[in-house]
């Protein structure tokens, strides 16, 4: 089995997919080979867009995943931009599901990025929210926060779930260039009660390092 990681966020539209195409890269040079798996996807209507997104990204610094398609990388496809839970029906999903292809992806990767689907609560199916998948996948979590008025509250939740559940993790920020309120609304508290945090722009290959370090 490759090393983990399990992507999420505070919210949709956060950065998942950005983050991932980063570490893409930021373990690529570290000499690995990177894998790429989004179990499920909503909101498709041709193609997965983040799916295909994050298969392109990987297959340009790992060639061997050419031999995989689209629908090995996106298990589960729904056209309704919703929650799995609502683009499905409220059917039942099982887990076991996403086996099949995530040991194909293993076969041709040292390390596995998987991506979740909008943030932790997000629901599933009426058994299972977003958060059930890093124990399942036996992954560790990299959450994701944003730097908008209002980042604490949802930073601060996020980080609480997780260490609610007892997941491994870590988390970062992914502030963009119109946050420019950020640095005098909510970075002093920042500093205030953590020691440590991460600037996803800034620290992509420490965050690399430091999940490696998890992992292990």
């Amino acid at each position: 089995m490759s090393k983990r990681i399990f992507i999420s966020a505070t919210n949709t539209d956060i950065g998942k997919t950005y983050t991932s195409k980063l570490l893409i890269a930021a373990f690529s040079r570290l000499g690995l080979r990177v894998g790429v798996y989004k179990p499920i996807e909503t909101g498709v209507t041709a193609l997965p867009v983040d799916g295909s997104t994050l298969f392109e990204t990987a297959r340009q610094y790992n060639p061997s995943l050419e031999v995989l398609d689209i629908h090995d990388i996106v298990t589960l496809q729904f056209p309704l931009p919703a929650s799995p839970f609502v683009a499905n029906e409220g059917k039942p999903i099982d887990l076991s599901s996403f086996d099949a292809a995530l040991h194909k992806i293993e076969a041709l990767c040292d390390i596995l990025i998987i991506e979740g689907a909008g943030g932790l609560f997000v629901p599933i199916d009426d058994q299972h929210m977003m958060i059930d998948l890093p124990r399942y996948f036996n992954a560790v979590t990299f959450l994701i926060s944003h730097c908008n008025l209002g980042c604490i509250n949802d930073t601060l939740l996020s980080l609480h779930a997780l260490d609610t559940h007892k997941l491994p993790y870590l988390w970062g920020l992914n502030c963009k260039d119109n946050d420019h309120g950020f640095e005098t609304t909510s970075l002093p508290y920042y500093q205030h009660r953590f020691q440590n945090f991460y600037r996803i722009n800034r620290d992509i290959d420490a965050i690399a390092k430091a999940l490696l370090d998890t992992i292990s």
